[in-house]
């Protein structure tokens, strides 16, 4: 047998042909018309409902936004044949030098480095076989070299306004994610050996989950990314003791039983965004910032948003500040006789409870006298790829399609954000179950994700609309209630907490809001992301968070000289919390007062959208 020093090739280097050819053609056949069948039947599923008028579709609506963006790139390129040709140029010459490269791979006995390489951290070309197979390393270098050249025409575009740039950035990354290789049997090695090695099982038990998701989402697909099966709301999630101790048409109020023998004189509100359930802060014991919180010595009332339907089409902010800020409040004076408080306002429920907190100095009223925001932007200057989705044509487009039910279907919202990162929340789903016809593994955090909620037309709109669009709210022109808000009018000491991977409040565009408050901001930058930097429980020791540097000036400065802490920030925001009030009463029990409509987490949290 000749070896690598004779000019031969090892049998190790040899490609293994023989794990790509079926072995029993005839159960494969089979199993390609069992998948035939269960393909038919997820057909059917996608049919049926768009045939009984139950769904309309909207394809075309993004599908014309992202023609007409890419027309823009388009014409910059096409309008100076010299430009044209030198981006074509480009393109050959890659695809040049990664053939010259595979000749020399093929021909030479040592070893050559691939032409180019995927970024750090990227996981879909792990397996050995994207590199030793001929042919599957050719796919994997062919994707790479025009997914960076149709991000470089984006980039080096001139005359682009900033809007339309940044669509045509998402737009690129969306479709380079989708056309990867690795999302296909045949140019996938790993989906090609499972493929023939189950003589095409997988794509028997992929067809019947796609049929069943399918199904589920009502006629569009409601992508599984977790065992959903293994989790209850009420029985191994969304577990701290409480009860319902008020409700509203908007809200549930939830007031959680005490963990110590005192408790901080102030109760804390907490106000989270009503785009996702508030469980997020109490997925389960060891994760519950809620639980975390009571053990700390706070007594906990949640705002458990209702999972809108037509009967809300008109609510907006207004009546999600009276009917759940406020409601709130008056609940907490109620059920423990003060007036003074702590809010939290998460994501979008901080940036409702910092216009609250503007409409409230405006009438006198200060019950809240500290705040503390969870990854929220005032100022939409910098609000991240949601951008993408927000102008005039999109907006208007959006608010005709909810005015025919009054709400917008979660999905809709659940697809958006998982856009955000589709290499990591959409593909590999599509690939794991569909695909390779495996189960996805429970996740409690992705139970959460897929537990979506519908919004109101109007409280979404309005949203859209004064934040992302016209950034109302930093630039002092938002009306609620008769009054103009200014958050200079908020005096109170606020805690303001940013993630550095933020993708959908970004730490840059946390920070920048910083500056129109009109009292002491303390800005804290945790590691991770939206979810994560804020869900990281100290026990964990995981991550880390920056601290002791004031917002103003320059973002990458403050970064620059910010104290590193490591794990979590929640200690530090309890001795913040401490440092304003620290006095202590005796612990007060959940509906001491008021009569209990039910045990935590309440009904609202219960509604599927």
């Amino acid at each position: 047998m000749a070896d690598k020093q004779h000019g031969g090739e090892s049998n190790q280097d040899k490609p293994d042909v023989a794990q790509y050819l079926v072995k029993d053609p005839d159960k494969f056949a089979l199993n390609l018309a069992r998948m035939v069948e269960a393909a038919g039947q997820a057909a059917a599923a996608w049919t049926a409902p768009r045939e009984r008028g139950e769904v309309k579709d909207t394809v075309g609506e993004p599908m014309a936004d992202l023609v007409k963006t890419f027309s823009k790139v388009t014409e910059y390129w096409l309008s100076e044949p010299s430009r044209a040709l030198e981006a074509q140029t480009r393109l050959f010459s890659g695809y040049m030098n990664i053939w010259a490269n595979s000749i020399r791979k093929l021909s030479s006995e040592e070893p050559v480095e691939d032409a180019v390489q995927p970024d750090r951290g990227d996981k879909r070309f792990q397996d050995p076989e994207w590199a030793k197979n001929a042919f599957f390393d050719f796919l994997k270098q062919v994707y790479i070299v025009t997914s960076r050249w149709a991000s470089d025409l984006v980039t080096h575009a001139e005359g682009l306004d900033p809007h339309t740039r940044h669509k045509a950035t998402f737009y690129v990354k969306q479709i380079t994610n989708a056309i990867s290789p690795s999302n296909f049997i045949l140019t996938n090695p790993e989906l090609f050996r499972e493929t023939v090695a189950s003589n095409g099982e997988n794509l028997v038990r992929g067809m019947k989950m796609l049929a069943e998701d399918i199904a589920a989402g009502g006629g569009d697909l409601k992508l599984r990314q977790a065992d959903y099966s293994a989790f209850e709301v009420g029985r191994n999630i969304a577990t701290t003791p409480g009860k319902v101790v008020a409700r509203s048409a908007v809200a549930e109020i939830v007031q959680y039983e005490p963990a110590t023998d005192t408790v901080l004189k102030r109760p804390l509100l907490i106000c989270p965004p009503w785009i996702n359930k508030f469980y997020i802060l109490d997925l389960n014991p060891e994760k519950s910032f809620i639980r975390w919180a009571v053990s700390q010595g706070h007594t906990v009332f949640v705002i458990s948003w209702v999972n809108p339907d037509e009967r809300h089409a008109r609510m907006s902010w207004e009546d999600y500040i009276r009917d759940g800020l406020e409601f709130g409040l008056d609940t907490v004076a109620k059920e423990t006789g003060e007036t003074s408080v702590n809010a939290i306002g998460y994501c979008v429920g901080g940036t409702l409870l910092a216009a609250a907190l503007a409409l409230m100095a405006k009438k006198g009223d200060t019950r809240i006298r500290s705040a503390t925001l969870f990854t929220t932007q005032v100022d939409f200057t910098y609000a991240g790829d949601l951008k993408v989705f927000v102008d005039e044509e999109q907006i208007s487009l959006l608010e005709k399609a909810m005015g025919e039910k009054g709400y917008l279907e979660g999905n809709r919202m659940a697809t958006a954000f998982n856009m955000l990162r589709s290499g990591d929340l959409i593909w590999p789903y599509v690939v794991n179950n569909y695909m390779r016809g495996k189960e996805p593994m429970p996740f409690d955090l992705l139970y959460w994700n897929a537990d979506s909620t519908r919004m109101s037309a109007a409280n979404h709109s309005y949203y859209l609309r004064n934040c992302y669009l016209e950034n109302a709210l930093a630039t002092g022109r938002m009306n609620l209630g008769g009054h103009k808000l200014s958050l200079s009018d908020i005096k109170i000491p606020v805690y303001n907490l940013a993630a550095k991977e933020d993708h959908i409040a970004p730490a840059r565009s946390v920070f920048t809001g910083c500056a129109y408050f009109g009292g002491e901001v303390e800005y804290v930058m945790a590691g991770s992301g939206h979810i994560a930097g804020v869900v990281n429980p100290p026990a964990a020791k995981k991550y880390q968070h920056w601290t002791d540097g004031k917002p103003v000036g320059d973002f990458d400065t403050w970064v620059a000289k910010a104290k590193e802490n490591p794990g979590s920030w929640w200690p530090h925001w309890q001795r913040w919390v401490e440092r304003l009030d620290n006095q202590r009463v005796g612990a007060r029990g959940a509906a001491t007062k008021l009569e209990p409509l039910g045990d935590a987490p309440g009904e609202y949290v219960r509604a599927k959208a």
